[in-house]
């Protein structure tokens, strides 16, 4: 997977898959490999979900049980501002208009990105259920600042892929040491 890759991807690609290995083991899991599809996806072992994050400085896994979870997704990013015009290319017009009163509001986290983190959670959820893409536009975020949590809701196009239509989702999102996290866990139907 990783034969023809520059320096930098090849550790990351190790050190996450190192994370996922030991996450693994604290669900009781011997000791094995986290082997890549063909879109670089992780494959997890059999019962098991889960996702994986990097970006400099910082790499993490999280898994769970599939009897208990349909999807877990985590996304980490550096706590900066995105390049310039991106934010328009991520957001709604109304997620632009929070991200823009909030980094004025309460300046040292960069509102911007962390609305990419958060769709980045959710994709990655979404897609270990769904093997389908989501667009930044499918999916609108809520961001509540004094709980850090996030609700999304899918829009009707992204919805009903297969057995899966749950629209709206919830999750956690955490500002700390230079870095911006968010992670959702979709729990199974009925658990």
């Amino acid at each position: 997977m990783i034969r023809r890759a520059i320096e930098r991807r090849r550790r990351e690609f190790v050190t996450g898959r190192a994370c996922a290995r030991s996450a693994l083991s604290k669900l009781g899991m011997p000791p094995q490999s986290v082997p890549a599809d063909p879109r670089g996806v992780p494959v997890w072992p059999e019962g098991i979900v889960g996702s994986i994050t990097h970006c400099a400085g910082y790499r993490a896994a999280a898994v769970g049980k599939s009897q208990a979870l349909a999807a877990v997704g985590i996304d980490a990013e550096p706590n900066r501002e995105l390049r310039k015009g991106v934010l328009n290319v991520i957001a709604s017009s109304s997620e632009v208009r929070w991200v823009r009163r909030y980094l004025h509001e309460t300046p040292g986290i960069y509102w911007d990105r962390l609305l990419f983190c958060v769709k980045e959670a959710v994709y990655k959820a979404w897609f270990s259920i769904t093997a389908q893409d989501l667009g930044f536009g499918d999916v609108k975020v809520e961001i509540d600042r004094a709980a850090q949590r996030f609700s999304a809701r899918l829009e009707p196009t992204s919805r009903g892929a297969g057995e899966f239509t749950q629209s709206r989702m919830s999750g956690r999102w955490l500002v700390a040491d230079g870095l911006i996290g968010a992670a959702i866990a979709l729990e199974q139907p009925g658990c």
